[in-house]
């Protein structure tokens, strides 16, 4: 087992700026907005409909599909559309809007615990998909579906994800350390299902209190280890981590438990803890509200459908004498960067970053010619030749881009574009580049299939 991975980059971290705020919880006041496609895999269906009165903890959307997920309501009040509103990626999307009333009625309490021992493993995997638990570390996955893969006997490790690798995000640090027992409970749960897994709580380095606390906290569990991992980005990365634990590399066509594991955020794991326990579903998160631009940036509680806004607002709103010049939903390396704030917050929504100056269009003004330096081969964790793409990509010739080049490979992460003299958006035209050839592979098969 090694401490690292091969490749990436040291960022500055900026996470003082929030990481010794303990998690708060925020009541939202405004209209709350659920979006139906929260997660990777089809949309979920609405099951209400304009005036229809609902609590917190109630499902007003159901997976439609085996990946796919529940929507649960963060509020009570009533329904006061089913409409397209925009989302943080721009677009506008199916949502389900709620009237606030600001009570906060639940639909249970979620304070009695059950004892897991009476429990069978498919009862384990409905609580979790009634629960509309998904991964919580940015890619959303359906838990519930990663909970199930062919071969359970074949998992080798579940990796506790609390690396937090992104720049100015500390909500995960917040928790490991508030709430380390309700990790491992989650954990344990899991673990059932797979009796030849040891667990793993990989954590930076660079989080010492939360190493302590999961630690004491993974005292008299057997299967579960803590583990400390260089702080390097893209750390975080599922791929970067099952190389860091298990010593594997493994393609894009495969998932993680084809190579014998299973990678789930802490979050994602004290989420599964009150799912199964308490019988809570998952309508509320942790979240890092941060940024240079900010009066006094927090580590929240959040409910789900909560607007950027009114959040920003919550952490003092913008500082006398600067400018929220850019508001990305997350970090500054995977983030994305959001035309409004008049959006919601979904379940894999981590951080906001509200920063004074927009560090990429600053770069766009330095932007030259590749100089045929190598640093972006030497920090891609996935091993590729962006400079090799990137000329591809310029040449129109996808093939190659593809399938000599393995391009689809590529996990956005950004250090190419982080370490790049030349200041050239590698990333960006990436990400561009694969959403236009899985389109192209998707109209393909639609007309084939005609």
């Amino acid at each position: 087992m090694k401490d690292t991975f091969r490749g990436g980059v040291h960022p500055r971290g900026h996470k003082e700026l929030s990481r010794e705020m303990p998690l708060r919880a925020y009541e939202a006041t405004g209209e709350m907005v659920f979006p139906l496609a929260q997660h990777i895999g089809k949309p979920a269906k609405a099951i209400v409909k304009k005036g229809d009165p609902v609590v917190a903890g109630q499902c007003i959307a159901e997976a439609d599909g085996f990946v796919s997920a529940n929507i649960i309501c963060s509020c009570s009040g009533k329904v006061k559309a089913v409409e397209k509103r925009r989302t943080i990626s721009g677009a506008m999307q199916e949502c389900i809007v709620v009237e606030n009333d600001g009570q906060y009625t639940q639909k249970d309490p979620y304070t009695e615990k059950e004892d897991i021992e009476k429990l069978s493993n498919d009862e384990i995997i409905a609580r979790v998909k009634d629960a509309g638990i998904i991964g919580l570390g940015g890619a959303g996955f359906p838990t519930h579906v990663k909970l199930m893969p062919k071969k359970p006997l074949g998992i080798k490790y579940l990796i506790a994800n609390g690396a937090e690798c992104e720049p100015y995000i500390t909500c995960n640090d917040q928790l490991m350390r508030s709430s380390a027992d309700e990790i491992i409970e989650g954990m344990e749960i899991v673990l059932r299902l797979f009796p030849n897994a040891d667990g793993i709580v990989a954590i930076e380095t660079n989080k010492p209190e939360a190493i302590a606390s999961m630690q004491a906290a993974a005292v008299g569990h057997e299967r579960i280890h803590v583990v400390a991992l260089r702080t390097k980005y893209p750390q975080g990365g599922e791929r970067s981590l099952i190389k860091s634990i298990a010593g594997i590399d493994y393609p894009i066509t495969k998932l993680p438990a084809d190579v014998g594991c299973i990678v789930d955020n802490v979050g994602t794991l004290y989420a599964i803890g009150r799912a199964v326990l308490y019988r809570e579903p998952l309508f509320r998160h942790v979240l890092t509200v941060t940024g240079e631009a900010l009066v006094r940036p927090c580590n929240f509680i959040v409910r789900d459908g909560t607007s950027f806004a009114e959040l920003i607002e919550a952490a003092g709103d913008v500082r006398e004498g600067k400018e929220a010049v850019k508001v990305i939903s997350g970090g500054p390396m995977m983030g994305i960067a959001v035309s409004s704030t008049e959006v919601p917050i979904t379940k894999t929504t981590n951080a906001i970053t509200v920063l004074p100056e927009d560090a990429v269009e600053k770069a766009d003004s330095y932007m030259t010619a590749c100089l045929h330096c190598g640093r972006c081969t030497t920090v891609c964790p996935s091993g590729l030749m962006p400079q090799m793409m990137a000329d591809a990509i310029i040449a129109g010739d996808y093939e190659r881009y593809e399938n000599k080049l393995y391009g689809l490979d590529c996990v956005a992460c950004g250090s190419c574009t982080y370490i790049c003299p030349a200041k050239r958006p590698l990333t960006q035209a990436f990400k561009k580049t694969k959403a236009e050839i899985m389109a192209r592979k998707r109209a393909a098969a639609a007309g084939g299939n005609k």
